[in-house]
């Protein structure tokens, strides 16, 4: 007997290669599409701002379009999960409920309680994985019980398994003809909030120009946009350019995060582009390896207790990072006196998104580079602020750039001044972001504290009265928290051997191989804050640049 369904949206905010909804759809005669705006749920297991909320009102609007346009609707409702879905299995008699199945611990806690529900009041259970190209169980049963925590070995995991399932096909109005969606008379009760109902004020974010409306149509017209003109397929990779004025990658990491397009759809859609050109990268250099690395982050993360956290994850080093919340909110705000660094930081606030080399320079100066504060205070700003903030690549990536895990060339660090300089000799991102110095010459744009008096007189800004000094030298920062970083691995040897390959290609190849580029060796200048601070100026590029790493 066909069912009498209520199918729960939470990530996959979509029509298109939908496996949940499409087998509710199969199986059932009456289909009830419901999201649930737990506000308590969603803010205790990560910080939400308001861009992020944004975001997904905006998604939610975008889908009850799209399910309008094929005859259904969806019903939107506020409160505690476990509370409303109760309420709605009785009201509306149901007899089976479905969701897709997510792999982050507040997740599997709400998954469990749904299993328990389903069980006291006698519903069946309808589940697929939707939200990555495999199940990461399948990819830790392969592997012996064990996430893999290197990317070499669960490159040669997944080679094993073989390729990803492909996308089902998209819903259509015929499937809501054979299974209808009832409408409620009390549809007032079921209406998705604005920012203002919900109590979200976020004036200076609201000011700043919407680049990345939510919702599965702008995802696709984003991915047909660039699908058309196929160059940033067939090249090495996506043009790096940190500070260029606009987003010079593909812009789909928000998308991939709230589920509005499908990483399957993604992945497989590129094999068929790959497949008619002559001259693409292999991963992890192509975009089809960035979503790879985002596999790789979900299932260490599955499998990692505490992945967010430094104390009892088994696989971070354990470092007794600063603990100083003046300068934790100096680089929160952009006030480190250092204009690249505060015009990333101005960007990531007013528009929840920036370049991820960007993502890579801003962690680099919080943690081991500059200010020795601990990866997890970055990652919770992230959190916060970033629209595609992603709880396992997130912390994947902060681990990674902290070098309490997963990356060990630790004496790469990012040089505040020069690596900006070296793609925007003219300074134009930082006139953009941080305008206060918008009429500094180019010279002195970078490291305004080295421009005579006159200078900043001329520009209208004096350095440590409308713009601040640096706050550390950097030079010496750098130098200090090395010899800090060396110590910590040599103490912890074994476990920074858990996430690190027996023989690992030295970063200076890759970075020759990759970039084109001869490797430029670290400098030491002056610890005068006049003086030129300076280090190495990129990091490894195989870092991962989808969600949480701006794809």
């Amino acid at each position: 007997m066909p069912h009498r369904t209520l199918h729960l949206f939470r990530k996959g905010l979509r029509l298109h290669d939908n496996p949940t909804l499409l087998g509710a759809l199969e199986s059932s005669s009456v289909v009830f599409l419901v999201y649930v705006l737990d506000r308590a749920f969603e803010e205790e297991a990560m910080r939400v701002g308001f861009l992020q909320w944004r975001f997904l009102l905006q998604s939610l609007l975008d889908l009850r379009g799209r399910l309008s346009a094929v005859g259904s609707r969806l019903y939107v409702l506020q409160g505690s999960h476990r509370a409303v879905l109760r309420e709605l299995v009785v009201r509306w008699r149901i007899t089976q409920i479905s969701f897709d199945l997510e792999t982050e611990p507040h997740h599997v806690a709400l998954q469990r309680e749904l299993g328990e529900m389903a069980q006291e009041l006698g519903l069946t259970v309808h589940t697929c994985v939707a939200h990555t190209l495999y199940d990461p169980r399948r990819i830790i049963d392969a592997n012996g019980g064990e996430a893999p925590l290197t990317y070499k070995k669960f490159l040669r995991v997944v080679s094993v398994i073989g390729e990803p399932d492909k996308p089902v096909r998209d819903i259509t109005a015929e499937d809501f003809q054979r299974c209808y969606s009832p409408e409620e008379v009390e549809c007032e009760q079921h209406c998705i909030p604005s920012l203002s109902e919900l109590g979200l004020d976020g004036s200076d974010e609201a000011q700043a120009e919407v680049l990345w409306p939510g919702g599965e149509t702008h995802a696709l017209q984003r991915l047909h946009k660039h699908l058309e003109s196929q160059g940033w397929v067939q090249n090495s990779k996506p043009q790096a350019v940190p500070n260029s004025l606009w987003p010079n990658t593909t812009g789909l990491s928000p998308y991939f995060s709230f589920g509005c397009l499908s990483v399957r759809t993604f992945y497989h859609t590129l094999s068929r582009v790959y497949a008619r050109a002559r001259n693409h990268a292999l991963p992890p250099v192509a975009l089809q390896g960035q979503v790879l690395w985002r596999e790789f982050f979900y299932t260490a993360a599955a499998h990692t207790p505490n992945f967010t956290r430094m104390e009892g994850n088994p696989i971070c080093l354990q470092i007794r990072w600063n603990h100083d919340p003046d300068a934790l909110q100096k680089w929160r705000t952009a006030q480190t006196g250092f204009p690249w660094i505060d015009a990333i930081m101005t960007q990531l606030r007013q528009e929840g998104w920036i370049h991820h080399l960007s993502r890579h320079a801003v962690a680099c100066f919080l943690t081991r580079g500059d200010l020795w504060i601990s990866w997890e205070e970055g990652m919770k700003v992230f959190e916060e602020y970033l629209l595609d903030a992603d709880y396992s690549v997130n912390a994947g990536n902060w681990l990674w750039l902290s070098a309490s895990a997963f990356f060990h060339q630790y004496n790469r660090i990012f040089c505040p001044v020069r690596f900006g300089r070296r793609t925007d000799p003219e300074g134009r991102y930082i006139r953009k972001y941080v305008p206060v110095l918008k009429n500094f010459p180019s010279r002195f744009i970078y490291e305004p504290w080295s421009a005579p008096e006159e200078v900043q007189l001329q520009a209208g800004c004096i350095i440590g009265e409308d713009y601040p000094f640096p706050m550390v030298c950097h030079a010496e920062a750098s130098e200090r928290n090395l010899a800090l970083m060396k110590e910590a691995r040599s103490c912890q040897e074994n476990t920074a051997k858990l996430t690190r390959d027996v023989a690992e290609e030295p970063v200076d190849v890759r970075v020759k191989r990759e970039l084109g580029e001869e490797d430029q060796p670290s400098k030491r200048f002056s610890s005068d804050p006049q003086s030129r601070p300076c280090s190495w100026g990129q990091e490894n590029p195989r870092l991962p640049e989808i969600t949480g790493q701006a794809m």
